[in-house]
């Protein structure tokens, strides 16, 4: 056995699991791109599908390489159905995609798994997401300043609770996490952590409970992904309003907020969003014009929205962990 041998046989299989609903918009896309990845383990393709009434299963059919699970609309949970991936999968390691989440280039999967084979430690992975071309400034601009500020493009970023984490800021920016583009060790998703089954943010409370458990997880941006959601302007006041009130259902503590303040921050974004939309070269000219005058727009169906889930009423929802078997 040479040393190539050696290398190729240490690294750990994968399962990359992938949850479809009518996915057929990037679903060829991001198989075909995970047949590419130079990944130098075992790498298994599962796909969960909820029910699709699309071309989905047709384009499944195409890649016989893909383990299809079907399971009723009904029994869509978005942590139930990741635990349920993680029970199906053959895999050490258990790589998430959404079905519209596309792998930016052929490393992905390798550079995803990195640090859980540098440190043994870590026991969950987040990825970099890259808004699309056409994604609205409002969107593009805040996927930029999230995962800019989870650390730097050429390193991994490693989050664990050192006991100098200050308020429940910190604890939150420390515990923050997204589904969309992760992996994580099969026998943490089985054992101590599985994912709960609540009705939103089961990716925010995962992260929460490895940092309470005294685990560590990582960001590693090189392992990119091109994903932001396709939505109109309806649409985006619609996920906002859910994404607040998921949050409080989860025990996350967001403030009444007043009319006068959405008020003052669709404004305050607008102009913010304007200034970067003219200097913006990924925008052309007819481009930058059409959102300087539609933009604003989506930063009032933001905050109105914002506003208005503030002030729902929710039953507060978090339900014990559950072995993923």
């Amino acid at each position: 056995m040479d040393g190539t041998d050696s290398i190729v046989n240490s690294q750990p299989s994968v399962t990359v699991a992938i949850l479809t609903y009518n996915g057929e918009k990037y679903l060829r896309s991001i198989l075909d791109r995970l047949r590419t990845q130079q990944y130098g383990g075992t790498v298994e393709v599962l796909v969960v599908d909820s029910g699709s009434q699309d071309q989905t299963l047709s384009i499944i059919s195409g890649y016989p390489e893909v383990r299809l699970h079907e399971i009723p609309n009904t029994e869509f949970g978005h942590g139930r159905t990741r635990n349920l991936a993680a029970d199906l999968a053959q895999g050490e390691i258990v790589a998430y995609l959404t079905h519209d989440a596309v792998p930016a280039d052929d490393l992905w999967l390798a550079a995803l798994v990195e640090p859980m084979i540098d440190d043994e430690r870590v026991m969950a992975v987040m990825g970099k997401q890259i808004p699309r071309p056409g994604c609205f400034p409002l969107l593009k601009y805040e996927i930029q300043a999230v995962f800019s500020g989870l650390g730097p493009d050429f390193g991994t970023t490693i989050f664990r609770d050192n006991g100098f984490l200050r308020g429940v800021g910190e604890r939150d920016a420390a515990a923050f996490y997204s589904d969309v583009n992760s992996a994580a060790r099969r026998s943490i998703l089985l054992g101590a952590v599985p994912y709960r089954d609540v009705l939103y943010a089961e990716d925010q409370l995962f992260g929460r409970d490895l940092i309470d458990a005294g685990y560590r997880k990582a960001y590693a941006p090189r392992a990119a992904v091109d994903h932001s959601n396709d939505l109109t302007l309806r649409e985006s006041g619609t996920r906002i309003f859910e994404e607040v009130v998921g949050l409080r259902e989860i025990g996350t503590d967001i403030p009444v907020m007043s009319r006068r303040t959405a008020v003052r921050l669709a404004v305050r974004g607008s102009i913010a969003d304007s200034l970067r939309i003219v200097r913006d070269s990924g925008f052309g000219l007819r481009a930058k014009l059409r959102w300087l005058a539609i933009n604003p727009s989506f930063h009032w169906a933001k905050w109105s929205n914002y506003c208005r889930a503030t002030q729902a009423d929710v039953r507060p929802y978090v339900s014990a962990p559950q072995n993923g078997q």
